[in-house]
């Protein structure tokens, strides 16, 4: 029989709202759950996202790190600025609604998050940061927009180089100073979070992945907090930096599970 420290550590993904006809579902894209299994080496898990949501407490309790995925859906405005939405924007309430609640709550209890994409903006509007809804109408700045109408393939190929701050976990998890990444979004950060640390940018100087401020990649000085803007979780197998990234949550959330089941 295996010991107990043996098991897998369990992390959540909190899940989008979305309708197949007339009905709604929550779920979670297949590529995230396979990057927790064969990237991160972990179990995961689905937290649903309602409304009015689920106690959280008892929830993230029972788990040793979250994944925050990527959506379709954007951040309602609202809940970092006085802006409108503007039409045809997607939006998710009830996962806006979970998620703006379970980060803190993730931190205060010590777990692990590595956020993607939506992710990442959530993590920078929990933190009271702000988002530009339209990152390719703000001067100076790419659109980092993909194409909907290619293929996934080629939608998620890399498509520009990423600057890593030296010294930083990302670097240190590439042996590089720069990595080459997809960019599949039409939000981006315009005011980065207080707390948090830039760890990449793009070329237009856009905030690409940050970390929390003070914290060791290894948990030694804080819970492991970090956010991509690309997806490393698309066909991650094949990408030495992507699985570096996953593997090194992975090691996160060992060091979690091995410490609450003490």
């Amino acid at each position: 029989m295996s010991s107990p420290s043996a098991r897998l550590p369990l992390v959540g993904l909190p899940t989008d709202r979305k309708f197949i006809g007339p009905h709604p579902f929550l779920a979670v894209g297949e590529k995230y759950v396979r990057a927790v299994q064969d990237g991160a080496g972990c179990l995961p898990l689905l937290i649903p996202g309602l409304q009015p949501m689920l106690p959280l407490r008892p929830l993230l309790e029972g788990l040793d790190g979250i994944l925050l995925t990527g959506s379709v859906s954007n951040i309602e405005p609202h809940h970092y600025s006085d802006e409108p939405s503007y039409a045809g924007n997607v939006h998710d309430p009830a996962r806006d609604e979970t998620n703006l609640a379970l980060i803190p709550l993730a931190i205060e209890l010590g777990l692990p998050i590595l956020a993607i994409c939506r992710g990442f903006q959530e993590v920078n509007v929990a933190f009271g940061g702000r988002l530009h809804q339209k990152v390719h109408e703000v001067n100076g700045h790419f659109d980092h927009r993909e194409n909907p109408d290619d293929p996934l393939d080629l939608q998620y190929a890399p498509t520009h180089e990423i600057a890593l701050s030296p010294g930083g976990w990302l670097a240190g998890i590439a042996g590089a100073e720069t990595a080459r990444v997809n960019s599949l979004h039409g939000q981006g950060i315009a005011m980065l979070g207080e707390g948090l640390t830039v760890e990449a940018t793009a070329p237009d100087g856009l905030i690409e992945a940050y970390r929390r401020s003070g914290s060791a990649c290894d948990g030694s000085t804080g819970p492991f907090l970090l956010a991509l803007q690309w997806h490393p979780e698309w066909r991650l197998l094949e990408n030495a930096f992507s699985l570096g990234i996953f593997r090194a949550f992975g090691d996160a959330c060992r060091q979690r599970a091995n410490q609450r089941i003490r």
